[in-house]
């Protein structure tokens, strides 16, 4: 059987860039039950209240993360919801620490995906965002959309 390579999307989570300031990302390992796997690899997934929180031992967990159980499964199967430790660097993790530690600062999962078959998720350090931030953002891309449209509909008229 040949390696899978490439990236392969399992699930997004698009709302997290819309409610919280990005302000750095990471690539992390995850342990799971092999189950899991077979549910990520049919494409079923939900990052929604996802988040990652450091135990006593300064180890990364992700909680929150709702995948599936397995309908082929046995007995064995998992539960949804389990907490999965994340596999990072402990350099990485020292500097993620060090940026919740600051006051609003959180760890956001932003994807989860394979990469040359291994499934991976990609962690934010994020801040919250105010109302009136999410809204700013929102006009903001509303501004650029117009004007976008505008400047075709220009280039059009002049052709």
């Amino acid at each position: 059987m040949a390696k899978e390579t490439g990236r392969k999307l399992v699930a997004s989570n698009r709302k997290a860039r819309h409610d919280y300031l990005i302000e750095d990302t990471y690539e992390a390992g995850l342990v799971l039950m092999g189950t899991e796997v077979k549910a990520l690899r049919m494409g079923r997934a939900s990052l929604v209240d996802g988040w990652a929180g450091f135990d006593r031992d300064d180890e990364l967990w992700l909680e929150g993360v709702h995948i599936p159980e397995y309908f082929n499964g046995t007995w064995n199967n998992h539960t949804p919801r389990r907490r999965r430790k994340l596999l990072l660097h402990r350099r990485e993790l020292n500097k993620i620490l060090q940026a919740t530690r600051e006051t609003g600062h959180t760890i956001v999962p932003l994807s989860l995906y394979f990469k040359d078959g291994r499934a991976k998720v990609e962690l934010a350090v994020a801040k919250g965002k105010k109302n009136y931030d999410k809204r700013h953002a929102l006009r903001e891309r509303q501004d650029n959309r117009e004007a976008a449209r505008a400047m075709s509909a220009r280039t059009r008229g002049e052709d």
